[in-house]
């Protein structure tokens, strides 16, 4: 009997440390160009920071924010970080995820540029030229917004749709006139080939950076969220008082120097918050512009990606 009372005690106990415990394993997509991630990955602060939690992680690379979302949608992750048109034509293709925070808007960190001794010295300029830019991206409003501001429409330009290291292959090969992208590969343009800046986002776009979840690891999952959460305002506050060091543990991950990813953190703001109802509504301009260009297939409400939906 008392074997048995030692045994079933024993068994409370444990099943009594599986509720505080979650046991699960946080999946996070990741782009090299999410320099804050790859801080984290690299020195293993989230690791630490979920242990008592009973949770692992694991790091999940992907070329850029759609494909990043095709991999929220099929199930391969559970959380990740993109710019913000990624998830406007994801919800319009059905994926299942919610907003669950937002960076600070850093609209310096987005441009539109052109060779060195490109003759185009406006956006004006553009019209009829071959323009290079990831389908989807962040960077994909900035070029719709870019050309509304100077009086062109987005059918006065011919976009041609690449990945960032193909973009730069074709930009540098002068198969493009003109290349419009994000940090660090923004950076790495300006100081590696010259690339000049015919605009970047400042007073023409947001460019606010969003995390999302799949809708139910978020969930079943609040204090995994709210561990990331806080290493990652911690990590990001050590960042912008230690740039020049940041730089140099995230520069062998991005394969960049360190004076590039310098000035691409430059650019970047971060300390992660919920999303606001003034957020939201400018991720519904996104919205309403891409189906108004017919980029998307369907009008879509932003607020029923929201935590707070049901």
């Amino acid at each position: 009997m008392k074997r048995l009372l030692v045994t079933a005690a024993a068994a409370l106990a444990a099943a009594t440390l599986s509720t505080t415990a979650l046991a699960e394993t946080l999946r996070i997509g990741y782009q090299k160009s999410a320099s804050l991630f790859m801080l984290q990955k690299s020195q293993g602060t989230l690791e630490k920071k979920l242990a008592p939690l009973g949770a692992t992680v694991k790091w999940v690379e992907f070329p850029a924010g759609p494909q990043l979302l095709e991999g929220l949608n099929v199930g391969a992750i559970d959380v990740g970080y993109v710019g913000e048109a990624p998830p406007i034509f994801a919800q319009a293709a059905g994926a299942r995820f919610v907003y669950i925070g937002n960076d600070p808007a850093a609209p310096a960190a987005e441009a539109i540029v052109v060779p060195r001794g490109s003759a185009i010295r406006s956006v004006a300029e553009l019209k009829g030229k071959k323009v290079a830019l990831n389908k989807g991206s962040n960077v994909h409003y900035l070029l719709v917004k870019a050309l509304e501001k100077n009086g062109l429409k987005y059918g006065d330009i011919q976009p041609v749709f690449l990945p960032p290291a193909d973009a730069r292959a074709a930009f540098e090969r002068g198969s493009v006139d003109a290349w419009v992208i994000w940090d660090p590969f923004l950076a790495a343009a300006e100081k590696q080939i010259g690339a000049r800046v015919l605009a970047d986002g400042r007073d023409t776009v947001n460019n606010f950076a969003f995390y999302l979840a799949e809708r139910g690891f978020a969930e079943k999952n609040p204090q995994i969220i709210k561990a990331l959460f806080e290493d990652t305002v911690a990590q990001g506050r050590w960042l912008q008082d230690n740039r020049g060091q940041a730089a140099a543990i995230i520069a062998p991950q991005q394969g960049l120097t360190a004076d590039v990813v310098e000035l691409a953190l430059s650019r970047y703001r971060y300390g992660v918050t919920p999303l606001t109802a003034q957020v939201a509504a400018e991720q519904q301009k996104l919205a309403d512009v891409f189906y108004e260009l017919k980029l998307i297939p369907k009008p879509i409400k932003v607020k029923e990606a929201l935590v707070s939906q049901k």
